[in-house]
């Protein structure tokens, strides 16, 4: 690998996120395992509810940790229950939100998608000061990619920046970026891989958590973990190396990695100081080393 995509490798593993799901221990492994410097987005699902989101959010941040909830459209049930939450996430101290339309057929509310709550959370005014939204490298199971590019252009005056749902083709991903620029779009974004997670770790979580983020990402890609997850199967590094060039370009604007690590927050941590180690060895010529916490 180049120097330069070395270099650019770095920085998306510096600026690193992890998304984990509100289930039983996951705080007490983040607060274990996990430097105060990684952003934490905590998922919702209509299986445990917004409300789980939020508790473990605060829990979280009360550790020092910078908790990101993510605010599902289709389970708030109005503007009412909307002021809530912002007021509840201003209390606390929580500056950022990931918005998101849900894994629900049929909405809790008045909120079909992620636009229309964002337009609710301008008019009722809010202390954030970033807020995220969603990117599809590959295709929207009911959505047209031109339509969810188009809603991303929608949404970009009221949000602060894009995370990409997982994609194994690296030139899927590069190619989805370019048409999102190509539609003018500038936030910039942050690439979804999955952490280094064991097959049966995946299976779990999806029955756990029932219908959503977890299960959705099985039906999709099953076939093809049952094939990596084999011995000496997937791990991110493949993935990480070859987005690396396109993140390179400045005109894509990639901001850093986000890690889905469903829950599996000690061993995605592990796998990133021990690929940073890697890359800061090699830049200094000073053979393997450990890297101070990213």
């Amino acid at each position: 690998m180049e120097a330069e995509h070395e270099q650019t490798l770095v920085r998306l593993l510096r600026r690193s996120r992890y998304e984990v799901i509100p289930l039983d221990g996951v705080e007490e492994d983040v607060a274990e395992h996990v430097p105060r410097s990684v952003r934490l987005t905590v998922t919702a699902s209509p299986g445990k509810g917004i409300d789980t989101t939020l508790r473990l959010s605060e829990r979280l941040s009360r550790r020092g940790f910078e908790a990101v909830p993510h605010i599902s459209a289709r389970l708030v049930t109005d503007e009412s229950h909307l002021e809530d939450i912002l007021r509840r996430l201003a209390d606390h101290g929580i500056r950022e939100a990931f918005v998101v339309a849900g894994d629900v057929e049929e909405p809790a509310g008045a909120f079909e998608g992620a636009s229309a709550l964002l337009a609710a959370m301008s008019r009722i005014g809010h202390r954030l000061d970033r807020i995220g939204i969603t990117g599809y490298p590959e295709s929207h199971p009911v959505i047209s990619d031109e339509t969810t590019i188009e809603a991303m252009f929608e949404k970009e005056p009221m949000a602060t920046y894009i995370v990409s749902q997982i994609c194994f083709e690296p030139r899927t991903t590069a190619g989805w970026v370019r048409r999102v620029r190509r539609r003018g779009v500038k936030l910039p974004i942050y690439i979804g891989i999955p952490g280094p997670v064991p097959m049966l770790r995946l299976l779990r979580v999806s029955r756990w958590v029932g219908i959503g983020e977890s299960a959705r990402f099985l039906n999709k890609h099953g076939n093809r973990l049952a094939r990596l997850f084999l011995p000496g199967g997937y791990r991110p590094d493949r993935l990480a190396e070859e987005l690396a060039p396109h993140a390179a370009d400045p005109d894509n604007k990639i901001h850093g990695f986000h890690f889905y690590t469903f829950n599996e927050v000690e061993e995605t941590e592990r796998w990133r100081q021990a690929a940073l180690g890697r890359l800061l060895a090699k830049r200094d010529g000073s053979g393997d080393r450990s890297p101070r916490p990213a």
